[in-house]
């Protein structure tokens, strides 16, 4: 099913918000099949019964222990640093080949040039999340950002909330971004908007449920609504 990119609610043409909340894996950066697999073959290395892509992809974007107990629900306390390792294993040795989808960069900056406030809330570690902004070169790009690690992971608000203080906004002044409904879902909690992107992690009808203010089914078509729907004090 293709998502309308028009959106739910049929959302008001004047509607315009003052930052932009990226999430990041799936949404900015091509990251799903690496992840969904090193979370595969992490279990498969522990002897554990694999999850199937579909379990794997969903947790993506949770907070650790929360995707775990979902993609790996066999999984013991005592099996928990072993499987992380191993993970991380898989993870690394990928993580330097990632791309971002086709015409993230070129948005991001478009965006940047303009003067529009951006921000990330991302279920990577800080650690992660401050090696991806490294490789990317996208650090000048973004205003503040939150990670899993450092408070309640997806879908909680606080990562929004947070942002929102550190950016003196209120939740109602800004657009979170992502490709899963625990990106929407934080949205929704922290009384947000949200748009759903239908290319990463997460299938359109999933994302349909969380009430997203838009859905598109593309890069060009995300950009388009930032673009027309974000102050731009530099333009």
């Amino acid at each position: 099913m293709q998502a309308d990119a028009q959106g739910l609610g049929s959302p008001s043409s004047g509607q315009h918000f003052d930052a932009v909340i990226f999430d990041w894996d799936g949404t900015l950066m091509d990251s799903t099949g690496v992840i969904t697999e090193s979370i595969r073959n992490a279990a498969r290395d522990l002897g554990l019964p694999v999850p199937s892509r579909e379990q794997a992809s969903y947790v993506i974007g949770l907070g650790l222990q929360d995707a775990l107990a979902h993609a790996v629900p066999g999984l013991r306390k005592d099996q928990l640093a072993e499987f992380v390792d191993r993970y991380r294993h898989h993870y690394i040795k990928f993580d330097a080949t990632l791309v971002p989808f086709e015409g993230i960069p070129a948005l991001l900056a478009q965006l940047h040039l303009h003067g529009v406030t951006l921000a990330v809330a991302t279920g990577k570690s800080r650690v992660g999340l401050n090696r991806a902004l490294e490789q990317t070169g996208w650090g000048r790009f973004f205003t503040d950002t939150r990670c899993a690690d450092e408070g309640q992971p997806k879908p909680h608000p606080w990562m929004v909330h947070e942002l929102c203080e550190s950016l003196n906004l209120s939740p109602s002044q800004v657009v979170v971004v992502g490709d899963t409904t625990h990106d929407l879902g934080m949205a929704r909690h922290a009384g947000a908007s949200g748009i759903g992107v239908t290319y990463g992690a997460h299938d359109p009808e999933s994302l349909a449920q969380f009430g997203a203010w838009r859905m598109v089914n593309s890069v060009a078509e995300l950009g388009a609504v930032l673009l027309q729907h974000t102050r731009q004090p530099g333009r």
